[in-house]
């Protein structure tokens, strides 16, 4: 069989959202979203929406270019699919940018941490507060992972219900999906646009035309397997840590696999997983600012 050119393979992997999934973003973008405060710290009232249009602007403003925005993970999933069985927990947003240098990582990390200012109530003092204190305060986790392979941070903002704001900011990255149901991005670049210039509300004959990738490479088989709760996924070796808590999840919700004799090697794979981690002599890193790292999600 012909190999597909890339063009070709490329298209299948994108696809243009209906009314309705616009309609859902438009709510995941404006919903206010508590980012609590520790102590004495006030709660933050945010949307997604004003949240990336301040970080993206004051990182255009320091001079890091943001190629796009996207909407990831289970909230990119509920958009796709309203009643999917993997629910909306963590709002995950994923900004393209350059980190070539430490010195990106560590803008960037301050830019999102003042940006948080904007969203401090009326009367609050913000000329004493400080990044780091901004961060002891509604920062629940900070991430910063430098290889040769790998080059993200990611900075999750508190929420008590679980529904953490989680900010990723992605030079590269080797796997950004474990299974095909959560592979799905939403460009939101279009979206942001329409509401900086548009004078209209978002309605079904006024929207712009929003497009979702699948990272699995097929966006429709993708799409069915997140409609019809499926397990599949591509070069199971590739999974960080295995998968098995992500699949066990998808087990207990009534997912089921795509291939019962396919799904035997995945487990085996799953459990021993095949770990990439840089070698103690590299000069590539992982680590944290000030809290220790995580694994991606």
């Amino acid at each position: 069989m012909a190999e597909e050119s890339p063009s070709t393979s490329d298209c299948v992997s994108f696809s243009v959202l209906t009314w309705d999934q616009v309609s859902r973003l438009h709510e995941v973008l404006t919903e206010v979203v508590p980012i609590h405060g520790r102590g004495n710290f006030p709660t933050l009232e945010i949307t997604l929406k004003d949240i990336v249009q301040t970080v993206r602007g004051r990182l255009e403003e320091a001079g890091i270019k943001v190629q796009d925005v996207r909407l990831n993970g289970s909230a990119a999933g509920h958009v796709l699919v309203k009643d999917n069985g993997l629910g909306c927990k963590d709002l995950d947003l994923i900004f393209h940018v350059a980190l070539p240098t430490e010195a990106e990582f560590q803008l960037v990390r301050d830019v999102v941490l003042c940006s948080l200012l904007n969203f401090l109530p009326e009367g609050v003092n913000k000329l004493r507060i400080s990044p780091v204190t901004l961060k002891e305060a509604y920062v629940q986790k900070l991430v910063k992972v430098r290889t040769d392979t790998d080059r993200w941070s990611l900075i999750s903002l508190s929420n008590k219900n679980g529904r953490n704001v989680e900010l990723k900011f992605v030079d590269s990255i080797r796997r950004q999906f474990e299974f095909s149901v959560d592979s799905f991005q939403i460009i939101l670049d279009s979206l942001l646009f329409f509401y900086d210039c548009s004078s209209h509300p978002v309605s079904e004959h006024l929207h712009p035309t929003v497009i979702g990738e699948s990272v699995y490479g097929d966006f429709e088989e993708a799409l069915d397997h997140l409609q019809n709760r499926l397990i599949a996924t591509k070069n199971p070796e590739e999974i960080r840590g295995g998968g098995l808590l992500k699949y066990s999840n998808l087990l207990v919700r009534d997912f089921r696999p795509t291939d019962q004799d396919e799904i035997k090697t995945l487990e085996r794979y799953m459990c021993f997983p095949v770990l990439h981690r840089p070698s103690p002599t590299s000069s590539s890193s992982r680590g944290s600012w000030d809290l220790p790292a995580e694994p991606l999600r």
